[in-house]
């Protein structure tokens, strides 16, 4: 994914002091939304923003996300990412002109990512939510895929990642009925991976799952995700096999010596991600 003087650079911001800024979008009307990026210890939030359309997720906002995820990548200070709606809003969908890759650019970060899903998040906005990693939300937020209503079909992988979650029936009558459900039930059916009642324990959470991923080994972190991920494709004796190369791939990282010097030394580890 090559960059363009046209497109967005999604920088580092200030770190833990919480400082913001919006990344810069091309020319484009005022109303056309803006992705606001929060970069604070090992971490990036990412903010959908565009309230008066429930945060529906414009071109420019598509491409700012695929160059967020470009960044995060190559950046070795940011341990996982988040994205987030602003207001009560996740994500209502995207435009019609919104570029294809922008959710399987997401998906390909070899990091952890999570959707904060601080409201609703239907059609194309839940797609996006499934293609990330965790998912944490309110109990009141609403989650549908309402595209058969318009005649059309999912087309950012909802077909093939809601009925990896949540089993094929679930998602089925998800899909044809259009109905939504909410944060209890996503927790039920194990669409989500956090719950929580108000917003306040909705930051709780997310601040220690950050804290958590931060104490973690970045080589063997990026590793697990991808023997989850590739897993899925194999067979359990191929995935296996997978599992025990890249365990051996992290015998040799200083990252796993480091874990045997902390464990014997009582104290915890320094991982330099190496």
């Amino acid at each position: 994914m090559k960059r363009s003087s046209r497109q967005t650079r999604a920088a580092a911001a200030s770190n833990d002091s919480g400082g913001t800024y919006r990344a810069r979008l091309p020319r484009v009307p005022a109303d056309a939304g803006s992705v606001e990026i929060r970069r604070g210890a090992g971490y990036v939030v990412a903010t959908l923003t565009q309230p008066a359309a429930r945060n529906r997720i414009s071109a420019p906002m598509a491409t700012a996300l695929m160059e967020l995820a470009e960044a995060v990548e190559d950046d070795d200070a940011i341990r996982s990412l988040a994205i987030t709606g602003a207001g009560s809003s996740f994500s209502a969908g995207f435009d019609p002109d919104v570029d294809s890759r922008v959710v399987e650019a997401l998906s390909a970060v070899s990091k952890p990512t999570i959707a904060i899903l601080n409201g609703d998040a239907f059609d194309e906005g839940l797609e996006l939510a499934l293609a990330l990693d965790l998912r944490i939300t309110l109990s009141g937020a609403r989650f549908a895929l309402t595209q058969l209503q318009r005649g059309v079909l999912p087309q950012f992988g909802g077909t093939q990642r809601l009925p990896r979650l949540i089993g094929a029936a679930h998602a089925l009558h998800m899909i044809l009925t259009g109905e939504a459900i909410d944060g209890d039930e996503a927790m039920r059916l194990g669409l989500v991976t956090y719950l929580a009642a108000d917003r306040k324990k909705l930051e709780r959470v997310t601040r220690d799952l950050f804290a958590t991923i931060e104490s973690r080994g970045p080589v063997g972190v990026r590793l697990v995700k991808e023997a989850v991920r590739k897993g899925f494709d194999m067979t359990l004796e191929q995935g296996i096999r997978l599992e025990e190369d890249l365990y051996a791939l992290l015998q040799t990282t200083a990252d796993r010596a480091e874990g045997v010097r902390a464990f014997l030394e009582k104290r915890k580890p320094i991982f330099k991600g190496v």
